[in-house]
């Protein structure tokens, strides 16, 4: 039984009837008035709003995207410039080392050649250098890491002509044929004060290029005239920094149009590679005059800041959309213009999201590489402090062969006591040492070390005790001037030992060909508690170098260079500055300012900075 076909018609049409009315009664009670002033100036003031908030946003995120995107540029280069000069000065201790190689040495004497090849090669690994040759008197290459380099002339080359003529180590770039550059270490093999011939250590900073070859930015390493020697772009080696940039500017309408808007985007160009606005951040290398130089692009800075601006847009876009929507809510047609754009707007709106993401994504990527990058320095760390631990472990097992030779004089005399109190040092001296081992740890994880108080005339009594067998030997007068009170300072006492063995032991060697050897130690109070080491011996020459890695003043053989950097790093740490002068009457005075201790804690920290 199918539904009744009057009863649905009529019922159809009472009900359009009634809806029409309906339609025509809320037509008639909520038709919108016409737009007034009022409503014109919320809009204007919305339009200006959005206006300010876009331009300020601009200017603002601009700002710190491009500040962000420029620390970031100057960490990298200063890890760049890093790791050059530490490839240069890891390789020039190499020339001086081979150049008393006795093998090499007889094999120029004797004109035999045979070993001497599998000799360089074989040093090859462990240096890390590009090559090693052997040179003799006239030039000709005798033994080579390199096989094919054996028979070469280098009799005009100027390594080889300022090695003959010098007894130091020089360093030297040379345009290769091939193109490009070589750096070479060069150094006088002598015997008998008789030039025999000449080593050539061949630096291997073309690996750094490779490196640099993986990354986004253009780099340029330039040497004292200004000329590029490293680049990641190889035709620019050769040519001073503006030969490489010329025809560089932007020729394209897109690059030139780009350039007119730098005043709105706040970001001053320094230069154009490749026809793209870069930034220039130039650093010095300690290194003969070198110079390193970054250019990073701007365009991750204008996309990072255009993603925010195009969200802020959204917003707005958003905001202006819905007023227009409830203020012509009446109006069919305007309702479906409303509608679409709305669905444009989600679709901009899922476009966008994705486009964050996926910035968030690669932003996750550069931390972790960052982090990675942040573990390789510290590693690197870790290999320097082993070799200042070996260098450490020296003065006590110097100390510990002075004991050894005193007790056994002793027991030879029967006089067992005496011995017993040189063993007794003995025991204090392998503590000493295996404390030194520890401190690979401690300076891996800095700050996880607790400080103690620590007297300052106890720990001296200690390192004076240490050193005391020298002191006799060498006749050295101690003279010892203390505060009236004790002086407390927060440390870690087995370091501050080691920072005044170091500083008595540079004094040791300063005055050891002195008539009458003196050494001067001095505890005084006041805002923070100082402690002098003076000697009489010929003072310092550069006090501006005294303190870095591996420069020493001593003859070759008898130290390193590391004693004062890692004496620093301790005083350092423990919240003092260990400062370098020479005295008014001559001699060199080493000052040790740390902290005060009392009941309160540490008072009167200096500034840390090593003068």
């Amino acid at each position: 039984m199918g539904p009744d076909p009057n009863r649905e018609s009529g019922y159809n049409h009472d009900e359009m009837v009634h809806n029409a009315r309906d339609s025509k009664e809320t037509s008639a009670d909520i038709t919108p008035p016409p737009r007034s002033w009022r409503v014109r100036l919320v809009f204007g003031v919305l339009i200006v709003c959005a206006l300010a908030t876009l331009y300020l946003s601009n200017a603002i995120l601009t700002q710190r995207f491009t500040q962000s995107t420029t620390n970031r540029a100057e960490l990298r280069l200063a890890l760049y410039g890093s790791n050059l000069l530490s490839e240069l000065q890891r390789n020039s201790i190499v020339p001086q080392l081979l150049a008393r190689d006795p093998a090499l040495i007889g094999a120029l004497n004797s004109n035999d050649f045979s070993q001497s090849s599998q000799r360089l090669i074989s040093f090859l690994d462990e240096i890390g250098a590009a090559s090693l040759s052997l040179l003799d008197v006239d030039g000709r290459t005798v033994a080579s890491s390199e096989r094919v380099n054996l028979g070469q002339q280098h009799r005009e080359k100027p390594y080889f002509i300022d090695a003959i003529r010098s007894s130091n180590t020089l360093f030297r770039v040379v345009e290769k044929q091939a193109g490009g550059y070589g750096f070479y270490y060069s150094r006088r093999v002598d015997f008998q004060n008789q030039a025999l011939g000449v080593i050539l250590v061949e630096v291997d900073l073309n690996k750094f290029e490779r490196t640099w070859a993986g990354i986004s930015e253009a780099i340029i390493v330039t040497d004292s005239q200004g000329i590029i020697t490293l680049s990641t772009e190889p035709q620019w080696r050769g040519l001073s920094e503006a030969e490489a940039f010329q025809g560089q500017s932007p020729d394209s309408v897109l690059d030139m149009a780009r350039q007119m808007t730098q005043d709105w985007s706040d970001s001053p160009f320094d230069d154009y590679v490749a026809g793209q606005a870069v930034m220039r951040i130039s650093g010095r290398i300690p290194f003969q005059g070198w110079q390193i130089t970054t250019f990073t692009a701007y365009s991750s800075v204008r996309e990072r800041v255009n993603a925010i601006l195009a969200f802020e847009i959204m917003i707005f876009a958003l905001l202006f959309s819905g007023g227009f929507y409830l203020l012509s809510r009446r109006n069919a047609v305007r309702v479906t213009f409303f509608q679409r754009e709305s669905i444009e707007l989600r679709r901009l709106n899922t476009r966008l999201q994705a486009e964050i993401s996926e910035r968030q994504r690669v932003e996750q990527t550069l931390q972790v590489a960052e982090q990675s990058l942040e573990q390789s320095s510290k590693l690197a760390a870790l290999g320097e402090m082993s070799a200042a631990v070996s260098h450490e472990l020296n003065q006590p097992l110097a100390a510990m062969k002075t004991y050894l030779a005193g007790a056994r004089v002793l027991l030879k005399r029967n006089r067992p006591d005496e011995a017993l109190a040189a063993f007794a040092r003995l025991d204090d001296l392998v503590e000493r040492m295996g404390a030194i081992t520890q401190q690979l740890k401690s300076y891996a994880r800095k700050g996880s070390e607790r400080f103690s108080p620590v007297n300052l005339a106890d720990a001296l009594d200690t390192s004076l005790s240490m050193m005391d067998p020298q002191f006799k030997h060498l006749n050295i007068q101690i003279i010892k001037v203390f505060a009236p009170e004790d002086v407390f300072v927060m440390g870690d006492r087995m370091r501050l030992e080691q920072v005044l063995i170091n500083l008595l032991r540079n004094a040791v060697d300063a005055v050891k060909n002195r008539h009458n050897p003196e050494i001067e130690i001095i505890i005084s109070k006041g805002n923070f508690a100082t402690l002098s080491v003076k000697d009489n011996g010929p003072g310092i020459n550069d006090l501006d170098t005294l303190f870095e890695p591996f420069h020493t003043t001593k003859e070759p053989g008898q130290g390193v260079g590391l004693g004062l950097a890692i004496s620093s790093g301790i005083v350092k740490e423990m919240g003092g500055r260990l400062i370098a002068r020479n005295g008014e009457h001559g001699g060199a005075v080493f000052d040790v300012e740390l902290p005060l201790f009392n009941e309160r804690g540490a008072l009167g920290a200096p500034q840390t900075e090593t003068i």
